[in-house]
């Protein structure tokens, strides 16, 4: 789906993504889901360029498997001047923490870059969320 490259956009596909999935995956899941797809979409309205037209990218993939549902949430923008990465912020900082929120809860995170600008993506196996050593840097 495309979403406007504006705040409204994340609101839209945390919808769209609760909607589909509800049925599929279970209710935790679905939470750590929404809230990485928000942050994923709040980043690139923030820090990156939009597609043509004005849009930002969503997707995700489900996979059912023996130990259970597998999803790949992916976010793409037009890109930046730098690609995304954890930060380190201060205590009274209003913002640097969402990367820390979407390797916490993912089994691991990357980015992509290509010709169109740069797709941020997480990954939930429910076999190794949570996993320190799988979690991409960025």
């Amino acid at each position: 789906m495309v979403v406007p490259h504006h705040a409204s956009g994340a609101r839209l596909a945390r919808h769209r993504l609760a909607a589909v999935l509800s049925d599929e995956v279970p209710p935790p899941l679905l939470a750590d889901l929404v809230a990485v797809l928000a942050e994923l979409v709040g980043n690139a309205v923030r820090h990156a360029e939009p597609l043509p037209g004005g849009v930002v990218r969503v997707a995700w993939r489900l996979r059912a498997e023996g130990d259970g549902q597998h999803v790949r949430i992916r976010v793409t923008d037009g890109g930046a001047a730098s690609p995304p990465r954890m930060r380190t912020a201060g205590l009274d900082a209003a913002d640097g923490r969402g990367l820390h929120i979407v390797a916490g809860l993912a089994s691991r995170w990357g980015v992509d870059r290509d010709g169109l600008g740069q797709s941020v993506w997480a990954d939930f196996d429910p076999a190794e969320v949570n996993r320190p050593d799988l979690v991409a840097a960025g």
